[in-house]
């Protein structure tokens, strides 16, 4: 397969914001050997000179090329994709549909909306990152379900986490935003709180500053300061060591189009607590026998109760966790789907 066109946003490899998408992006360009190009900008509402800068950068490619390009750089500016989607096999990676983020406008999420379908409608193929996410993808946009792949990511091999004696150091792993939900689990935690635990919040402060300090005004007024902590971002041998820590994970989000901390928890054995919703129960998945490696629920006070308070219900969270485990995919696998996915590009009738 010839080399491709990678387009990323210019904070990929920033490690006071990191994201899924930021990670998805750096492994797979990484691992197709992408002529990778990022754009600064403020996507996906760039001003004229990001714009510009993206243009020039579309144009820089040969004709014919495969270009794949971060849904957060293409799907706010159809006008710029559009020029060079004839000559071009552009190929837009949705992370997530832009007017799913939560506590935007009314009017701006309907504009970034109609932005985004023009764009995917332009491309030569879409990909998503989980199966729920192409099908929404598919039937939010009217598309040509022929054109939206599936392409999930992988996960690191990582030792089994040893957590403690009782079981009761919660972590949670995510940006703190509103759409993340850590809201849900502070107002959930005080209901519980004459119960011992402790629980960490990992993950950039910086996306949602509004929201940050609503949260930290909460875990105050709910006396759990001294037993919830706003970490801030951790990466490598930290984020390792805060996984390694913990008995429960917790992701209490409003949407999600993959997850991937939580297959990061499950590699270590870790069972999950995640909202019952969108791509979460695919990417949470089954043991080889069958079993759920955690809880899927809208009810998190009285799920961290029982997880709390049942040690039978906890030994067995865990070993649904450590079996599945051994089934996740690692990321030359996903890689190598990803390559396989492009591959069918080659094919002179899939140009637009």
């Amino acid at each position: 397969m010839t080399v491709i066109g990678f387009v990323v946003p210019g904070d990929i490899d920033d490690r006071s914001v990191p994201s899924g998408g930021n990670v998805y992006d750096r492994r797979m360009s990484t691992a197709l050997g992408a002529n990778e190009v990022a754009v600064a900008g403020t996507w996906p509402t760039p001003d004229g000179t990001a714009r510009r800068e993206l243009a020039n950068v579309l144009a820089g490619f040969d004709d014919d090329a495969t270009v794949l390009i971060d849904g957060l750089v293409a799907c706010g500016v159809p006008d710029v994709v559009a020029a060079q989607a004839r000559r071009l096999r552009l190929v837009v990676l949705v992370h997530l549909p832009l007017a799913d983020e939560t506590g935007i406008e009314p009017d701006l999420a309907a504009d970034l909306d109609a932005r985004e379908r023009q764009t995917l409608q332009a491309a030569t193929m879409v990909i998503a990152t989980s199966p729920w996410a192409a099908r929404r993808v598919v039937s939010h946009h009217r598309l040509d379900p022929g054109r939206v792949h599936a392409v999930p990511p992988g996960t690191d091999p990582a030792p089994l986490a040893l957590g403690t004696d009782c079981g009761s150091r919660l972590l949670c792993v995510a940006a703190v935003t509103r759409r993340k939900g850590q809201d849900r689990l502070v107002e959930a935690l005080a209901s519980v709180r004459d119960l011992p635990f402790s629980c960490e919040l990992v993950g950039s402060l910086r996306r949602d500053s509004e929201f940050v300090l609503r949260l930290s005004t909460m875990i105050k007024e709910h006396g759990l300061a001294d037993r919830v902590t706003l970490a801030g971002p951790k990466t490598g041998a930290e984020l390792n060591a805060a996984y390694a820590a913990a008995d429960l994970f917790v992701l209490p989000s409003r949407t999600e189009t993959y997850g991937m901390v939580l297959t990061e928890a499950l590699a270590r054995g870790i069972p999950v607590l995640a909202t019952n919703v969108s791509a979460i129960p695919e990417t949470v998945g089954h043991a080889p026998d069958g079993t759920v490696p955690g809880i899927l629920t809208w009810q998190f006070a009285d799920s961290l109760r029982r997880f709390l308070t049942d040690e039978q219900l906890r030994d067995a969270l865990r070993a649904s966790a450590h079996a599945r485990r051994a089934t996740l995919t690692d990321w030359d696998t996903a890689a190598l789907h990803l390559r396989d996915v492009l591959a069918e590009l080659e094919e002179p009738a899939c140009r637009r």
